[in-house]
């Protein structure tokens, strides 16, 4: 049985910050924890209600920190173990939740618990991650040989420097493979809760779990993965059960009946995300993430069946359990502004903060932040690194970001790259459009995530209902640049307006528009 569903959840939104590249508070180049804390009036603005945070411990960095050293430490580059209790003890005066990101299915190659493993010699942690039994068993060169004196291979579990953790197999099909109840398997399971037990103590409000599906292997239907997250999950929210679990899993389906609250709809395994606004096609950034037949764009050439086949399917299976969310955006991927102006942006925005289950903006995504394209690889993230660049809080040295004079990463060098002081009292802004539907969906209970969720017209625009009990509020967007002409449910008070004029109960919409009423 699924747990009850948080109830600060309802009228949740997230803001998704990227440690490194937030606030430089010592000026060492990089973002920290004291300068999320120095920013979190900013947040508190803005009207989100909680953030997360991208991995904060302790890592060599060959993948901006999802390769983790010591899960019971903060990096020292973002201060200590102490900060992090005192940020999530700020936020929570201004009424934020704190989540943290959880790396359940692999550490770096230089966790003690993986050095210890790679002994040849047996000792407790033998077993901790996959090994095959002979270092000329690569089974077909999906394991690194060569390692250690250890005479077997290790499985990664994204890059080679991130050996999988063993929490075993669903389907046994050589004999180095355990099964998910041996003891050494039952054991990770353990460490796993302890540190978030650890972290939750510290004031942790929850965590987001990365690759959340890929802890159990050889699981072809996905039974294994959701009997561990049950039992994982179903144990710490007996102690929290306050808390929020959000998956990186892009099935909803599986992971809300995984004991999940939350499931990201992003741009792996399920196509939804990428029709609306990251089409894939071909090989370069531009043409694989923006190829013009994504929905959210001027040119009009998108649809939506894909979408809504997909998020219907599992938005019925899940809502009764758990949330969908749709973000803005994230680290793995190009920014939301490539190849989109301002205005595209912000019917964008009205789609993803009107929809049902929790929003997450990503830092950046609520002032349109560019993609910095033609940056070398930092930290491991090669075609991604552009969408990790500083937050650009203001004109000047490094944005705001940081009084360094060499910043791990560079901010937009365009002339008019975008910042936070440039918007913050512009009634036209995309950051001030931002705040204001952060405000109308906390406002309006047909808004929030629990309400209903009815499509009334797809094509160009989108028109959806959104019903609470005792209100109704209907959303409609043209992000093309056609003028469309429809029939919408008779407006009574217009909540949000730009380029929308309804007349006996025909609404013509102006190239990207949009309207938020309530009838």
């Amino acid at each position: 049985m699924h747990a009850p569903k948080p109830k600060w959840l309802n009228d949740a939104v997230f803001y998704n910050i990227y440690p490194q590249s937030f606030y430089d508070s010592n000026g060492d180049g990089i973002g920290d924890l004291k300068g999320i804390a120095a920013k979190l009036d900013y947040v508190q603005e803005m009207g989100y209600t909680a953030i997360w945070l991208n991995p904060i411990f302790v890592s060599p960095f060959r993948d901006a920190g999802y390769d983790i050293t010591d899960f019971y430490k903060v990096a020292p580059r973002y201060g200590t173990n102490e900060d992090f209790a005192a940020l999530a003890a700020e936020a929570k005066k201004r009424g934020i939740k704190v989540v943290l990101d959880l790396v359940a299915g692999h550490t770096s190659l230089e966790c003690e618990w993986f050095q210890q493993s790679a002994k040849p010699e047996k000792n407790q942690y033998t077993n901790r991650y996959v090994w095959s039994n002979s270092v000329w068993d690569t089974d077909g060169n999906a394991l690194i040989s060569g390692y250690s004196d250890r005479d077997g291979c290790y499985m990664k579990n994204f890059f080679y420097c991130q050996p999988a953790l063993n929490y075993g197999f669903k389907v046994i099909t050589r004999p180095w493979q355990l099964p998910m109840d041996h003891p050494d398997c039952l054991a990770m399971r353990e460490e796993l809760l302890n540190v978030m037990r650890f972290w939750s103590a510290l004031g942790a409000d929850g965590f987001r779990v990365d690759l959340a599906s890929s802890l159990v292997k050889n699981d072809p239907d996905g039974e294994g993965i959701i009997e561990l997250w049950n039992d994982v999950i179903g144990r710490y929210k007996v102690e929290y059960p306050d808390n929020v679990l959000i998956a990186e899993w892009c099935h909803p389906k599986r992971a809300i009946r995984a004991g999940f609250d939350i499931d990201f709809l992003i741009h792996s395994g399920l196509k939804a995300y990428t029709t609306l606004f990251r089409y894939e096609r071909g090989t370069s950034v531009n043409d694989e993430f923006n190829s013009g037949d994504s929905y959210f764009r001027r040119a009009g050439k998108g649809g939506l069946t894909e979408f809504l086949n997909e998020y219907l399917e599992h938005y019925n299976a899940t809502k009764a359990d758990g949330y969908i969310s749709i973000p803005t955006g994230n680290h793995d991927i190009p920014r939301l502004s490539l190849l989109r102006d301002t205005e595209e942006l912000k019917a964008a925005m009205v789609f993803l903060l009107t929809m049902p289950g929790v929003p997450l903006v990503y830092y950046g995504d609520e002032i349109g932040m560019r993609y910095v394209e033609g940056l070398s690889s930092k930290e491991g993230g090669f075609n991604r690194t552009g969408s990790r660049t500083p937050m650009q809080w203001e004109n000047g040295k490094n944005h705001g970001f940081s009084t360094s004079d060499t910043p791990y990463l560079p901010t937009d060098p365009a002339e008019a790259a975008p910042t936070v002081a440039a918007q913050r009292n512009d009634p036209h802004s995309l950051l001030s459009l931002t705040k204001t539907l952060i405000a109308l969906r906390k406002a309006h209970p047909a808004l929030m995530a629990d309400s209903a969720f009815d499509v009334v017209h797809t094509d160009y625009p989108f028109v959806y209902k959104r019903t609470a009990a005792d209100e109704t509020v209907v959303v409609a967007v043209n992000p093309s640049d056609a003028t469309q002409t429809v029939e919408i449910p008779t407006p009574g008070e217009v909540l949000l307006q730009s380029g929308v004029t309804v007349e006996n109960g025909t609404a013509t919409f102006d190239a990207v528009s949009y309207i938020v009423y309530k009838i």
